[in-house]
Parts: structure tokens; C-alpha cells; sequence
């Protein structure tokens, strides 16, 4: 015992600390181009500033102002609001058509889920320059409904007060389906079949098969697609300032393209570095809560 002891008490201090080693590097980087700039931010925002002259000291005001200008407000609720179209939606059907193909065993509808894939291989700003295009007065949205009678349900999509929100939430619905499909496809492969097999004994057919099984079964993996669809929610820019720039009037204004208005067109850097700060510590608030309930009950 004592030899043992005396023994790890002689090992050189990097030899037990490898791993650390290994991590600098990483850690680095993340220290030098996110807890440093994230920092910066959180005393920016303490000021009222305009990125060139002098600051003045506000403490607190701007984040006030976040939080009860209903301009800033109204981004952080759109924000919120395309949580229904970013997460909800693609997680939901995500799982409906992960079910649906997963008895595929010959791969037939390998082609489908590669073409549902497709969207998270391209770009954010084509895809939004695409959409803009289909939504224009004379694109292919506006095109079917004519073609069918329905000239009176068309209408600038992206210039309706209305329906412009609705349309780019539909943007990010789509986009953020095939993620979905592929992780939830790949884990149903993983469910042992018993499972399954003991449920038709029982008699469960297969909507109570995917309630009882498929979904419980999937969370660890619900867990990281909510985590990683919410972040692109409330932190969304390219689709938003590249279809719309939050128009009309602010009825598809988010926080990220408010940050960048105010930061380059109104020289507000303290008020765009407090709105940041608050949005950073939102979404770290709400992954946490994913987190908590997508993990195993014997786990918490």
C-alpha cells in the first residue's frame, strides 16, 4: 500500500494531467475567441457608447431598455416564436417520418431521406435567397395558387404584416426537418425489437407502438435535436436578414438582426452588446432545461 502510494506521489505532475494537455489547445481557442469577446460584451454593454468616441457610464439602463422597449421586446418574443417553427415542428415530424421509413430494410427510401437531408448541406443564405425568390409576387407559391383558382389566397408573402413571419418560420421548418430525420432515423435502428415484439403480443398497434416505445426510447437523441434547434431559433440571422432584414415594420424582427442594426446602423454598441449579452445567457438558460428533461430519469 505504501509502495502504491508513494509511487503516485513521484509521478510527475503532466504524466496524471495528460488529458489536460490534449484540451489546451481547444480551451485556448475558446478562451481567446468566445469568454474573452463575450466579456468584452458584457463591459461594453455597461455603457452608452456608439464604437468610436467617448463612453458614457450607464450601468444597468441598457439592459433595461432590452427588456422594456417594445422594439427590443418584440425581438426577443419572435425569437421565441420561431422555437414552434425552428423545433417543434421539425422534431415532430422528424419523428413521425424517422417511424415511418424505419422498417425500410432494403433502402428504397434512401433517396427521400437524402433529399430531406438536403437543406442542412446548403448554405443558410442561398436557402433564404431561394425561399425570397419562391415567396416573390410572382414566384412559385403565388404560381400554384393561380394555377389552382386560389388567386385570391395569393400575396407577397414576405411583405404581409400578417403571414411574412409564419413564411420564414416555415424557412426554418424545413430546414431543420432533415437533422431530425437522420438522428431519429439512426437511433430507431438502435431500439431492441423485443420491444416492439412484446407490444403486438399485447395487442398495441403502431401508434400506440410509437407513443409507448419509439418515442421514450428517443430521448437522448429528442434531446439533442431540441438543444440544437432551439439554439438555432433564438440565435437565428442569415434566413431572417437575407429574406426579410425583420420586415415589414419589426413583424419578423429577432435579436440577431437587431444586435446588428443597432451595433452598424445606429452606432448603439452598448445597447446591441447588452441585447447580445441577454440572449447569450437565454439560450444557455434554456439548453440547460433541455438538458434536465431530456435526461434519463435514473440519472436525475
Amino acid at each position: 500500500m505504501s509502495r502504491s502510494v508513494h509511487r503516485r506521489r513521484g509521478t510527475p505532475f503532466w504524466r496524471g494531467n495528460v488529458a489536460w494537455l490534449y484540451l489546451a489547445p481547444a480551451l485556448l481557442f475558446y478562451l481567446v475567441f468566445v469568454i474573452i469577446p463575450w466579456l468584452n460584451s458584457v463591459w461594453y454593454s455597461l455603457y452608452d457608447w456608439d464604437g468610436i468616441g467617448a463612453a458614457t457610464w450607464v450601468g444597468l439602463q441598457n439592459y433595461v431598455t432590452v427588456f422594456t422597449d417594445p422594439e427590443q421586446a418584440a425581438s426577443l418574443t419572435h425569437a421565441f416564436g420561431l422555437i414552434v417553427f425552428f423545433s417543434v415542428l421539425p422534431i415532430c415530424c422528424g419523428l413521425v417520418i424517422a417511424a415511418l421509413v424505419a422498417g425500410d430494410a432494403k433502402g428504397r427510401w434512401g433517396w427521400a431521406r437524402a433529399l430531406i437531408f438536403l437543406p442542412q448541406v446548403l448554405p443558410l443564405v442561398a436557402v433564404g435567397v431561394a425561399w425570397k425568390s419562391i415567396y416573390s409576387d410572382a414566384g412559385l407559391v403565388n404560381s400554384l395558387l393561380r394555377a389552382v383558382g386560389l388567386d385570391s389566397a395569393a400575396r407577397p408573402w414576405l411583405g404581409d404584416f400578417d403571414w411574412a413571419f409564419p413564411a420564414v418560420g416555415f424557412v426554418g421548418a424545413w430546414v431543420g426537418t432533415g437533422l431530425c430525420v437522420v438522428l431519429f432515423s439512426s437511433a430507431i435502428q438502435r431500439i431492441d425489437q423485443s420491444l416492439y415484439e412484446a407490444a403486438r403480443l399485447d395487442g398495441a398497434g403502431p401508434v400506440r407502438e410509437f407513443f409507448s416505445i419509439t418515442i421514450p426510447q428517443l430521448r437522448g437523441e429528442i434531446g439533442v435535436a431540441a438543444t440544437v434547434t432551439v439554439i438555432a431559433a433564438l440565435a437565428s440571422f442569415d434566413i431572417i436578414y437575407v429574406m426579410t432584414l425583420g420586415g415589414p415594420g419589426t413583424s419578423t424582427m429577432v435579436p440577431g438582426v437587431e444586435i446588428y442594426r443597432l451595433a452598424f446602423s445606429y452606432n448603439k454598441v452598448g445597447l446591441a452588446s447588452a441585447l447580445s449579452v441577454a440572449l447569450s445567457l437565454i439560450v444557455y438558460g434554456v439548453v440547460i432545461i433541455i438538458n434536465l428533461f431530456a435526461r434519463p430519469k435514473d440519472t436525475r
